[in-house]
């Protein structure tokens, strides 16, 4: 077996940008776009879908076609992940699932956005469930081999901590890309109006995903770097088998809330910025950004304190540091003071935690 290169674990870690820029736009801007302020709404939004708490006078339309789209999600993993396992594909059982699906992936996640009548619409909800649960599934299809691989091509624990290293830079620049949007938006609106500006963006941006979501497949032999025989087991039976492990269980679990904690702030954030902090939306790109390059300085402190500290109480203090991050933001439109200070404490706060979480959960795995 060859030893991956460091520009192998560049090419590698690509793929994770693609993927990620593609999940921010859904993360990030799904809620913002089916379910905007009055700010969004008075510059041109259109109501594509029925507003407040419709279903059962306790959950939005969308709140309740995101949460099925996450059990989905859910139940569709242990699916993919079996049928990754089991693949007898002579290129290997991770990289072609990846290939095949990086168009259908980047297409669906604009999909998501073009909702076909420009008006509340049931067909439009129709249309909504749909694309999202294709989303989560094409999303699952690329992401499951691919983090598997993470660990067939880290044979070793420095080599983990590499690629970790590496996944976790493009994750954020991806990240923070799809952040970006308002600024490319704000560009076009002029030209032709707030909705089909945003979709144009998203379209870009699912380009720019898509391109980098191919760079791994096409410059990655697998077999060159994993040598490994397919599964006989089926899923349930892989499933069981792997949650025997208490270790994996308590990794898991905590993973979980983290991704929780993780997806409630991201989503949030566009509404935290411009209704809790009063800022223009175009803020939301330049605290995160700000916020991602700060964390890239820690990059360096990060990794020289896993070689010389227990990696676990490092996670421990990075969950730490995000939950107090949490409280920060929830408190900002509660108290006194200027929304740009309580911004700019956020982005120094949530800096290191960041590091931390980006880098050494996969390394630990």
């Amino acid at each position: 077996m060859k030893t991956l290169t460091k520009g192998k674990m560049w090419c590698f870690a690509i793929g994770q940008f693609g993927w990620s820029l593609l999940s921010a736009l859904i993360t990030n801007w799904l809620v913002y776009f089916y379910q905007p302020d009055a700010d969004s709404i008075a510059a041109g939004q259109t109501l594509f879908i029925p507003q407040g708490r419709v279903i059962f006078g306790i959950a939005t339309v969308i709140g309740g076609i995101a949460a099925l789209g996450r059990v989905f999600d859910a139940v569709t993993d242990p699916m993919i992940a079996n049928l990754s396992d089991r693949s007898k594909n002579p290129k290997g059982r991770r990289i072609p699932f990846m290939q095949k699906i990086a168009v259908p992936f980047a297409l669906i996640t604009v999909l998501v956005f073009w909702a076909p009548v420009a008006e509340i619409s049931t067909v439009n909800c129709i249309w909504l469930l749909v694309t999202l649960l294709l989303f989560y599934l094409f999303m699952t299809t690329y992401c499951t081999p691919y983090n598997a691989l993470i660990s067939e091509l880290g044979t070793t624990q420095d080599t983990r901590i590499s690629i970790s290293t590496y996944i976790s830079v493009t994750f954020l620049l991806g990240s923070a890309i799809g952040y970006a949007a308002p600024f490319i938006w704000g560009a076009l609106e002029p030209s032709m109006g707030r909705v089909m500006a945003i979709r144009i963006t998203f379209a870009i941006l699912a380009a720019i995903g898509l391109v980098a979501l191919l760079v791994p497949t096409f410059t990655i032999n697998e077999k060159d770097y994993v040598h490994t025989v397919p599964s006989e087991d089926d899923a349930f039976t892989s499933l069981i088998k792997t949650f025997r492990n208490g270790d994996f269980r308590t990794f898991v679990g905590s993973d979980v809330l983290y991704f929780l904690g993780l997806t409630i702030f991201q989503t949030g954030l566009p509404f935290f910025i411009t209704s809790l902090m009063k800022l223009p939306e175009t803020f939301t790109t330049i605290l995160y950004v700000a916020m991602t390059l700060l964390s890239f300085a820690c990059y360096m402190p990060v990794n020289a304190l896993a070689h010389r500290m227990n990696k676990k109480k490092l996670v421990l203090i990075g969950f730490v540091g995000l939950a107090a991050v949490y409280l920060i933001t929830a408190v900002s439109g509660l108290i006194g003071g200027s929304g740009l200070i309580f911004g700019i404490i956020i982005v120094c706060a949530a800096a290191f935690p960041m590091a931390i979480l980006g880098i050494l959960p996969q390394a630990i795995v």
